[in-house]
């Protein structure tokens, strides 16, 4: 029984969130490998393969995978699938592109969105914006899943030592093709795998507002910057800075939430963080109903006082 991880890497490095997925795929039981596929990928391999855990890379490297296209990556994993009991990604934009498709194609259902991994085929996921949490069994012999990366620690992602193996790359599908690609570039963390994360509500007022208040503490914490699902209605903040059930799913070790009432779409987002500080002057707001600590003030003060003691 082996899991197979579907890597997420810019052909030269891996990205956080395989380090979460690896954890999940190791806690299924077997040997544990990691697909790098992509166009001149050799780089990613070889941080995948120094992975703590990984016993094998596999490494696809051609034109068509460059730009990871959910339609080539499929074929490429569907292909390799027969060797695999559980094939895993983590849950981010791409994972949910790629791995239905993956399941349609081996006609098993996906397990989505797991936290914990019961035994290999029995699995916890969350359901009703992380109301309750659904334990699933699955009786297929290929296991697709799409992994929470809030729900498992990450491994380290240095002291493996795999084997790197080419794979035959599959061919293009040429049902699609990248037009362009708009990358925003910030020199703030990523917002889904930073250690602190400061947030703005609706209560913040205007997207001028939101600059001035939220900037300078996410500046004095080294802090990513996050908004909830009102705010980046309002136009306050981009879209992917929204965290919540249709936004990103974040687990820092600091969360701090300024202005936002705490709608449960919001929390199901962020009420992993291992500490969370909330501000807003409704006492009543659900936000405080999960805040390690709670401040009843207007954000407009309190922030800058804040901002002046650190």
């Amino acid at each position: 029984m082996s899991a197979l991880v579907i890597a997420e890497h810019d052909n030269q490095a891996v990205k956080a969130a395989t380090l979460n997925t690896v954890a999940a795929a190791a806690a299924c039981g077997g040997e544990v490998h990691v697909l790098v596929a992509g166009s001149g990928c050799a780089g990613a391999a070889q941080a995948a393969a120094r992975i703590a855990g990984v016993s094998k890379v596999l490494c696809a490297d051609a034109p068509q995978l460059a730009d990871a296209l959910a339609e080539n990556l499929a074929a490429q994993i569907v292909a390799l699938a027969p060797a695999y009991s559980h094939i895993l990604a983590p849950a981010t934009a791409s994972g949910k592109n790629v791995m239905p498709r993956v399941a349609a194609l081996l006609d098993v259902m996906q397990i989505s969105d797991i936290i914990h991994v019961l035994a290999p085929d029995t699995f916890d996921r969350p359901i009703y914006a992380g109301n309750a949490i659904a334990t699933v069994q699955s009786a297929d012999k290929v296991k697709v899943i799409t992994v929470r990366t809030t729900g498992f620690d990450p491994v380290a992602a240095e002291g493996g030592s795999a084997a790197v193996d080419s794979v035959e790359p599959a061919p293009d599908s040429g049902r699609s093709r990248l037009v362009g690609r708009e990358q925003t570039k910030s020199e703030r963390p990523e917002l889904g795998g930073a250690k602190i994360v400061v947030s703005g509500g609706r209560g913040l007022g205007s997207k001028e507002n939101f600059e001035a208040v939220m900037t300078p503490l996410a500046d004095k914490l080294g802090a990513a910057l996050g908004a909830s699902r009102a705010a980046v209605d309002a136009g306050y903040a981009p879209n992917d800075w929204q965290v919540g059930q249709t936004g990103k799913i974040v687990a820092p070790q600091l969360y701090v939430a300024v202005g936002i009432s705490g709608a449960i779409q919001h929390l199901a987002g962020m009420k992993d963080s291992k500490v969370i500080v909330a501000i807003n002057k409704d006492e009543e707001a659900p936000i405080f109903g999960v805040a390690d600590y709670g401040l009843v003030a207007d954000l407009f003060t309190a922030v800058p006082e804040m901002v002046g003691a650190l």
